[in-house]
């Protein structure tokens, strides 16, 4: 997989990234639901990076910036047909590797509670994530679960 930092521009990602909010959409209340559109992702503050595979998008993740230490990871998506494969660990360390490179010292994310995101909580988890209490401008939601690592 050839993950690259992407500028959001090309339709194939804008649609790759409405099917990710509209898988999570029947998942929770829209107050519980923190996937960012292509609007909420082309801000300063986050780097965005598509993950493709001849030439179509497979993976996408993006980090935000909450500082100059501790960031967050973002719209983390594989293509359903190609789950299971490796590529949101991949994509993931890629992810993390970057973050490290630019000074952060901690990621979190948030992420669905529910049995839907069981396998996004493994991934994590296997890559050091632990749960945490609500981060930045989250507050408690039981839909929601937190994680967080030290880079």
């Amino acid at each position: 997989m050839d993950i690259r930092l992407d500028d959001l521009s090309g339709p194939a990602i804008a649609a790759f990234l409405q099917a990710h909010l509209d898988d999570i959409a029947p998942t929770a209340p829209a107050e519980s639901r923190h996937a960012l559109d292509l609007s909420g992702l082309r801000q300063a503050s986050i780097r965005f990076y598509s993950g493709c595979i001849d030439g179509k998008v497979a993976a996408c993740g993006a980090l935000k910036s909450l500082g100059t230490e501790h960031l967050e990871l973002k719209s983390m998506r594989t293509e359903p047909h190609l789950r299971g494969q490796g590529l949101a660990s991949q994509l993931l360390a890629h992810l993390l590797s970057e973050a490290r490179a630019s000074g952060h010292r901690r990621s979190s994310l948030e992420t669905g509670s529910m049995a839907f995101f069981q396998a996004a909580h493994a991934l994590y988890r296997r890559h050091g994530f632990v749960e945490c209490g609500p981060f930045a401008d989250y507050r408690l939601d039981p839909n929601s679960l937190f994680m967080t690592r030290e880079l």
